[in-house]
């Protein structure tokens, strides 16, 4: 029996954490964030083959003022409805999809808060009055092969917080 409809999506909310902040000489930045969802696709529990899925997120930094300062920038996730990073999970009404957030398409390390073994990504860079610095992340996501679920839409929702 396939089971090729079940659709496996993960909703990514941007947080950006931290102010406008005075730097050096008369620089003043801030920052937004943005991130693309994760989109699994249809799941066929009967394939040998687990879904793979790719999202970015993208900060940008503005400066005013005169001169440049450096920004450093972290990213952490939320372990949304699973409340745990070793094993997130997508939920259809009482049914569970399992999956994970990677830092690299070997998926092997986990993105987190950097705890209990997983990675908060940190990023620095120049930010220069006048000028825009951008920086873009790509997520790796992964739900293994021969998962019994039932067919549904599976959903979690994910908090991306980026503190500079």
């Amino acid at each position: 029996m396939s089971r090729a409809g079940t659709a496996a999506r993960i909703l990514g909310v941007a947080l950006l954490s931290g102010a406008a902040l005075q730097a050096r000489s008369a620089t003043i930045f801030s920052c937004t964030a943005g991130i693309s969802s994760l989109n699994f696709g249809a799941y066929d529990p009967l394939s040998g083959n687990g879904n793979a899925a790719t999202a970015t997120v993208t900060v940008t930094c503005t400066a005013t003022g005169t001169g440049s300062t450096t920004v450093t920038g972290t990213l952490t996730l939320s372990t949304g409805a699973s409340g745990s990073y070793a094993t997130r999970h997508m939920v259809s009404g009482a049914n569970k999809l399992d999956y994970n957030i990677y830092a690299t398409p070997a998926y092997s390390q986990v993105i987190g808060n950097g705890t209990g073994g997983t990675y908060a990504p940190s990023e620095s860079g120049t930010v220069t009055a006048g000028q825009l610095y951008q920086v873009s992340l790509p997520l790796y996501g992964f739900a293994p092969a021969s998962q019994n679920v039932a067919p549904g839409t599976y959903t979690d929702t994910i908090v991306a917080t980026v503190s500079y």
